[in-house]
């Protein structure tokens, strides 16, 4: 599988490019800035980008704002952004155009290398990974619909937040997968979201969740 990895910090850039050639990933371009970003991706088609969101020149949002315009460019590119920080307005901008090949993670989470390696991958397949510090915070912050929510369909939606199947949510949670169907079914109906909407339902609910 063939990455390009965007980050200025040339210690840590080194790091993921050996690290991920450690793992079997072919690392087409390590680069410091935007610009030489999306020559990359437009050169390399790669199958997933990983993307600071601070780069230079103004070290603010140079990074989330190439990640969006690379995904609008190249569809089917899967990226994962990495902050030092836990910036909502960040992961709300990435998530706009759809969840499906999307990952937003704090830096820290490059040490905990199993972490890491299961978002990347799951990010790569189609997937969608949050921070799980990302999530939390949200929680404190909730207001509006998910008001409506009881405590346990708030930590199924953090899970869909996370990027986790039904599987994983009810192995987590130890309930069964139908009582997790259930829970999302009550998500949707609560959220206002329905079938016959032209969004991906679980998508929209994560989007609901990142807005609160």
């Amino acid at each position: 599988m063939r990455v390009v990895i965007a980050e200025d910090d040339a210690l840590l850039r080194e790091g993921l490019a050996l690290l991920l050639s450690g793992e079997g990933f072919e690392v087409a371009a390590a680069v410091p800035d935007p610009d030489a970003f999306m020559k990359a991706v437009a050169e390399h088609q790669p199958d997933v980008a990983v993307v600071d969101v601070r780069m230079p020149p103004t070290h603010t949002d140079e990074g989330i704002r190439a990640a969006v315009e690379a995904r609008r460019l190249h569809p089917k590119l899967a990226v994962l952004v990495l902050s030092a920080y836990v910036e909502q307005a960040f992961a709300t901008e990435l998530l706009a155009g759809g969840a499906n090949g999307i990952g937003y993670l704090l830096k820290e989470r490059v040490g905990r290398v199993g972490e890491f390696m299961s978002a990347l991958e799951r990010v790569a397949a189609g997937g969608t990974a949050i921070d799980p510090e990302v999530v939390g915070q949200l929680f404190t912050r909730r207001d509006g619909p998910l008001d409506r929510l009881t405590s346990r369909e708030l930590e199924v939606l953090a899970a869909m937040a996370e990027g986790l199947g039904n599987a994983a949510i009810a192995e987590r949670l130890v309930v069964t997968e139908g009582a997790v169907h259930k829970h999302i079914r009550s998500i949707f109906a609560k959220l206002d979201l329905s079938p016959a909407d032209r969004v991906d339902r679980r998508v929209a609910a994560v989007l609901h969740y990142l807005d609160a």
